[in-house]
Parts: C-alpha cells; structure tokens; sequence
C-alpha cells in the first residue's frame, strides 16, 4: 500500500505530468462592432465553455477586453484553462461535440445579420503550459 501511494507522489509531483495547458486567442473587432463581437463571445463562445465546463472537459475559461490605453493590435483576449495537456489533447473532439449538441438547440446566435468574419478578426494565438502559480498544485 506504502509503495502505490509513493508511486503516486512521485508521478504527481514529475513536472509536466498535470501542468495545466491555456489556449489564449487575441481577438480584433473590426468596423467598431465591438457590441455585436461581444454578443457574439457571450451568446456562443460562453455557452459552449459552460456547457464544457459543466462537463469537467475544462478548468476555467475568461474573456478579457483591453483597456483605452493599450496597444491596439487586439482588444478582446479568450483564455480556456485545461487541467492538463492529456484534456487539452481531447479538446478538439470535445467542443466538436458541444456544438452539435448546441445547434440542434437553434445553432449560431448573432446581434444582427453580420457574419463573425465581418465583426472579427484573430490576429494571433497562443498555447501555454502553467509552469508555476499560486494556484499550481
């Protein structure tokens, strides 16, 4: 009994084992359609984080808007927290199944008759691995 649970410290504490992975998106609104860009994140993007954090697929997720001051390069930056890279690996699948789910319910929501690519644009992304956090365990 002493040695399994040895063994499990030990594979618990190898880094990398279960370091949380983040995808981040930095999102720019085009044409100042940022009302509709934000109905857009809260009325679709959301749902499906919620309906996957529901599930246990996902640790956390947030959506961050910059403020006046910052560099203009994006405004909006979308964050989903994965508890480790095995769930970030089985994401794709995940969320594929999510939105089947979710349009058998009415599908797409948008403001107005705008297509996403129209009030959007992803400038750049990035996937991160939590190398350390007052949060880490």
């Amino acid at each position: 009994m002493k040695a399994l649970f040895l063994s499990l410290f030990i594979l618990i504490s190898i880094p990398g084992f279960s370091q949380e992975i983040s995808t981040m998106d930095f999102v720019k609104t085009i044409d100042e359609n940022r009302e509709e860009l934000i109905y857009y994140y809260e009325n679709n993007w959301k749902v499906l984080r919620d309906i996957a954090l529901e599930k246990g697929y996902i640790e956390s997720y947030e959506l961050m808007t910059t403020l006046e001051d910052s560099d203009s390069r994006f405004d909006v930056i979308l964050v989903t927290r994965y508890k480790s890279e095995a769930e970030y690996n089985k994401a794709e699948e995940r969320f594929q199944s999510i939105i089947e789910e979710v349009q058998k319910s009415g599908g797409l929501k948008l403001l107005n008759d705008l297509k996403p690519g129209e009030f959007r644009s992803l400038e750049f992304y990035a996937t991160t691995k939590t190398m350390f956090s007052p949060c880490s365990k």
